[in-house]
């Protein structure tokens, strides 16, 4: 989860809403100015305690395939020539093998 960070900017932004009192969790970080700010204000700063910690997730940009390769097998090369011969037969032979190649095992590898 991301973190959320207050600076003084946004308890004068805070303040002009009327807002009077903040809630900081662990997602919450708040600089020095912001907090004196906000003790200028007399806004009241509640520190929550957190329940549990957040699980563990992975973001979309993680690629699982490059940190989990998995091992070829037969059936895997056997699978690549029979995928390749196709696609050389739909499209005439008009690809570059070497990059045809590179994409059969790409896909393969992300097989599980």
């Amino acid at each position: 989860m991301a973190k959320i960070f207050y600076t003084e900017r946004d308890i004068d932004d805070m303040k002009a809403r009327g807002v009077t009192s903040i809630d900081i969790t662990d997602n919450v970080v708040i600089t020095d100015l912001a907090l004196e700010r906000a003790m200028r204000y007399e806004m009241k700063i509640n520190r929550a305690d957190s329940v549990s910690a957040p699980k563990a997730t992975f973001s979309s940009s993680v690629n699982l395939v490059a940190a989990y390769p998995r091992e070829a097998s037969a059936s895997d090369t056997e699978l690549k020539a029979k995928i390749k011969s196709m696609v050389l037969a739909k499209l005439d032979g008009q690809v570059d093998a070497t990059l045809l190649d590179a994409v059969i095992t790409r896909v393969l590898a992300g097989m599980k």
